[in-house]
């Protein structure tokens, strides 16, 4: 009789809606290469929160050019990056990403997306069975609300910052401290 292979963890990005959040809503600004996300960080700690084997897929926009750095970055890393082309008024990312998911229904694996971007709620909705893991990495200020309802039925919400430690210094947000968390420290 064959052995099965261990489950995997499939760690889906939206770079981009990271980027995004990161830029607009939390740095007011194009961020710096220093302060973005340490992506081996994510794969890390997917790794060791689930207890699985990880495979990281990064999707890209790429309609004219290919950021060859990045790519070989992401690449040794671990991650597979999946550069995309489409129209104008098209989100290959989201589309990519949701294709993935409903793909993944019919596997044994657990989810992990990581984005902010309520488009991906119909297919969360599905892969939410009770027969998988399934997370959401984001800022959690930022992430849809929809999520929360989600939350319930099992999927599992970890912060990019804060739990998975994804950043070499804080970033800074406003966000709503338990009481046991809070350190005057922090703000003297």
């Amino acid at each position: 009789m064959a052995e099965s292979s261990p489950r995997t963890t499939y760690v889906l990005v939206d770079g981009e809606n990271i980027d995004a959040t990161l830029g607009t809503s939390i740095l007011s600004r194009r961020p710096q290469p220093e302060e973005r996300p340490r992506w081996d960080r994510l794969l890390q700690f997917a790794e060791e929160e689930w207890s699985h084997p990880v495979r990281g897929l990064f999707f890209l926009a790429a309609n004219s050019d290919l950021p060859m750095p990045f790519v070989q970055a992401l690449l040794a890393m671990g991650y597979r990056p999946i550069p995309l082309s489409g129209g104008p008024h098209e989100k290959v990312v989201d589309l990519a990403i949701q294709r993935t998911m409903v793909a993944l229904q019919e596997r044994e694996a657990d989810v992990m997306l990581v984005s902010h971007d309520g488009d991906f709620l119909p297919q969360l909705e599905q892969l939410v069975d009770g027969k998988r893991q399934v997370g959401v990495v984001a800022f959690e200020e930022f992430a849809n609300a929809g999520f929360l309802r989600l939350e319930e039925r099992g999927l599992e919400f970890f912060d990019l910052e804060y739990d998975v430690r994804a950043f070499r210094s804080p970033l800074p947000r406003v966000r709503i401290i338990p009481i046991d968390e809070f350190d005057p420290a922090d703000f003297l």
